[in-house]
């Protein structure tokens, strides 16, 4: 009993001490007052939250004094966040209500804590439309962009201290975090913030590969600081005698973008060249911010050959969340490539809080990116229309791409995602050009619609009062406002033609005497096999339906049902599950209870025994397999992650799984011959196909073999690489596709 007491006093001084390191993060934005309301929210959640602890054993209210820390720390949010954070859950966790909280503290306290409670069930468990909870929580973004700098705060600290959470848990959570709020930490400026988002996801989604890029990170660790050492101490002495006050270091990139890397140029760790990048931050006054940049840029460039293709200038035009900074790639001793960024303290604080440290540099920046940005997001989320899914994806494009400059006629200037085609200009101009929008002239030169723009373009709009949207406008266009306004347009369209389909079947059914009322339109819409009476209505007016086969329908004897709805809800899960059980079935068991139940393996990853997977509950196929590191998993669990069980392999039968081989390597009489040799006699497997492209002496084959089990697959892959003239050996998956989620 004495015991715990003694703890529960080390627990009483341990919370006083970390608010105590709360308090010194805020100092610097502390004005009159403020202290004794950060101390008031910190009494209510300290005694709200008195009796709960956290997964880990801990008292629950570190967590709310971590992501307040966060918040003023790394984000450097002002008083109201801090108090907003540590009381984050206390009205969706305990008595409290957001009166009391209005009553304490305020309107505007209580608005974002609403904001908050609305959105903290954005990624429930149960939540079978995250998707729409997504959306949810943006139009709070719209309303005050700081619900989800806390939110981001809060999510922050979750992946910091997850690990004594179930796998599970650790997967889905891991996988909304790399779909959805590194790309919105990105978006909002917050680059240290969205890096360590990404590589804490990465920690649990592909532990293996993070810990040997962690290692190999490691081991050359004093080599690369003795490099950065030597690269920069010339780069010192020159600003120093030119006057220029600054900080010259190297900074290691992410275990994340450095795995991005390699899987996107297909190298080993060994080839990746820039592990680091050394970042010069000046000590400028505003007016001579960009020439100080442009000075630094010339002294590094005269002791370094720049890489001409590698010159990023975001000083002149800022990104779209405001980021400014100069990028350049020089060689360096030892015939190495290091990127150089140079930027100046002011544009330092912008990069590394974001959002937060534009509100600080406000009344000097004319209209920041950020602004507009949020106001596309507003225009977004006020068309109704838009189903949450495809708003997701589209949503989701626009938070990665990066922008594009464009001119109009008169030289203003528009930003445009990467990729953007003339047709989304005219939709960033105004919808009513878009619409009637039938081509552009480009530097003067006329061009078709799904022209994609470049850099610096000016661009005028052509349009004719003929004109309305077309179906394939949606497979070039890449902006959310383009795609959402197409497809509305479209649906008017298809609405007005369908009204015309609806009169004719009226008439045509009153002639065969067969009452129009809804039972019989969902029989005859099923009848023709179309999804809806809208559908129906529209092909009827098109023509593509022959009436006469409505004689067909009458005659026909058989009674129609109606199609199951295209969804799926948590309780018919359970029903799948009993319905696929299976007698034999000991390879894989699934579910909570891991019974042996019936399964297909999905092609998007094709799964063999020994990888880590998950189950996905489909409408028409059951239960489908993914392996965790499938490309479109990170999709599925975040948007479906009531439909998502456990799946884990058990002892095996001698069972044959499908899995492709990319083997590269040098060009040489017979290698084929050897390679097959090893495959079907060494070891007995057999293969479904084999492709073979031979480039002027270098050799790339794909093969698709049987194993049986991860161990046997890394067996053959080990036989094959002795084979001589063999450079690499590499499992593949099919490349990323769309998943059919009815399948």
């Amino acid at each position: 009993m004495n015991e715990l007491v003694i703890d529960l006093e080390a627990e009483k001084a341990e919370i006083l001490k970390r608010y105590r390191a709360l308090l010194k993060a805020c100092k610097s934005t502390l004005q009159r007052g403020d202290k004794r309301l950060i101390r008031q929210a910190f009494d209510m959640a300290l005694d709200s939250h008195k009796d709960m602890r956290r997964k880990s054993g801990e008292p629950y209210i570190y967590h709310p004094i971590a992501v307040a820390q966060i918040a003023a720390e790394e984000i450097g949010l002002g008083t109201t966040s801090i108090v907003c954070a540590l009381l984050h859950d206390v009205v969706e966790d305990t008595a409290i209500t957001l009166e009391d909280i209005e009553r304490e503290f305020g309107k505007k306290v209580a608005k974002i804590i609403d904001g908050l409670t609305k959105i903290s069930g954005v990624f429930d468990t149960n939540s079978s439309l995250q998707a729409e909870n997504f959306r949810k929580m943006l139009l709070t973004l719209a309303d005050d962009v700081r619900v989800i700098l806390i939110k981001l705060a809060d999510r922050l600290h979750n992946m910091r201290t997850m690990d004594f959470m179930p796998r599970d848990k650790q997967l889905k959570i891991s996988s909304e975090t790399i779909y959805l709020y590194a790309p919105l930490a990105h978006r909002l400026g917050l680059y240290a913030m969205k890096s360590e988002l990404e590589d804490l996801s990465m920690k649990y989604m592909e532990s293996e590969t993070y810990k040997f890029i962690a290692k190999k990170l490691n081991e050359k660790k004093a080599e690369r600081e003795q490099y950065v050492k030597a690269f920069v101490e010339p780069i010192k002495e020159i600003l120093e005698e030119q006057d220029l006050q600054s900080e010259v270091y190297g900074r290691p990139k992410s275990i994340h973008s450095i795995w991005s890397k390699m899987r996107k140029k297909g190298v080993p760790f060994e080839e990746v060249y820039d592990l680091f990048a050394i970042r010069i931050i000046l000590d400028s006054k505003p007016e001579t911010e960009k020439a100080d940049c442009w000075k630094a840029y010339s002294i590094v460039t005269d002791l370094y050959r720049p890489n001409p293709d590698r010159l990023r200038d975001w000083i002149s035009s800022p990104r779209a969340n405001g980021y400014e900074s100069l990028h350049t790639t020089v060689m360096g001793p030892k015939g190495q490539w290091v990127e150089v960024q140079i930027r100046t303290l002011r544009m330092n604080e912008i990069a590394e809080k974001g959002f937060a440290a534009h509100w600080k540099y406000k009344e000097s920046s004319s209209d920041s990116g950020l602004d507009q940005w949020i106001q596309k997001v507003r225009e977004l989320l006020s068309n109704p229309e838009s189903n949450a899914l495809d708003f997701l994806d589209d949503f989701k494009m626009n938070l990665f791409s990066d922008e594009i400059f464009i001119f109009t006629p008169k030289g203003a200037l528009k930003q445009l995602p990467t990729e953007a085609t003339a047709l989304d200009f005219a939709f960033e101009i105004h919808t009513d050009i878009g619409v009637k929008c039938i081509g552009a002239k480009v530097n003067h030169k006329l061009v078709p619609l799904s022209y994609n723009l470049q850099n610096g373009d000016q661009v005028e709009i052509i349009t004719s009062s003929k004109q309305s949207p077309k179906e394939d406008w949606l497979n070039f266009v890449v902006t959310a406002k383009a795609k959402s306004k197409i497809k509305s347009s479209l649906k008017e369209e298809k609405r007005r033609i369908a009204e015309e389909g609806k009169e004719i079947l009226e008439r045509k059914l009153k002639s065969l005497k067969i009452t129009y009322n809804t039972d019989n339109i969902n029989k005859i819409t099923y009848f023709f096999k179309y999804p809806s009476p809208l559908d129906l209505f529209y092909n009827v007016a098109t023509g593509a339906i022959d009436l006469k086969d409505l004689k067909q329908f009458q005659s026909s004897e058989k009674v129609i049902e109606q199609r199951s709805p295209e969804k799926i809800e948590a309780h018919q899960i359970e029903g799948i599950i009993n319905k696929v059980k299976s007698k034999d079935s000991n390879t894989l068991l699934i579910g909570e209870d891991m019974q042996k139940i019936d399964y297909k393996l999905s092609t998007c990853c094709n799964p063999i025994p020994g990888d880590d997977v998950f189950g996905f509950i489909t409408i028409n196929d059951g239960i489908k397999i993914h392996r965790t590191t499938c490309p479109n998993a990170a999709k599925l669990m975040s948007n479906y992650s009531y439909r998502i069980v456990k799946a884990k392999w058990t002892s095996q039968k001698e069972l044959a799984f499908l899995t492709g081989l990319r083997i590269t390597g040098i060009d040489d009489v017979g290698l084929i011959n050897k390679l097959t040799t090893v495959i079907s006699y060494d070891f007995k497997v057999n293969m479904r196909s084999i492709t073979v492209d031979s480039n002027e002496g270098i050799f790339e084959g794909s093969i698709m073999v049987y194993v049986n089990d991860t161990q046997h697959l890394d067996n053959l892959i080990k036989k094959l690489k002795q084979v001589k003239g063999v450079t690499s050996v590499t499992r593949f998956d099919s490349e990323q596709q769309n998943i059919d989620l009815a399948s």
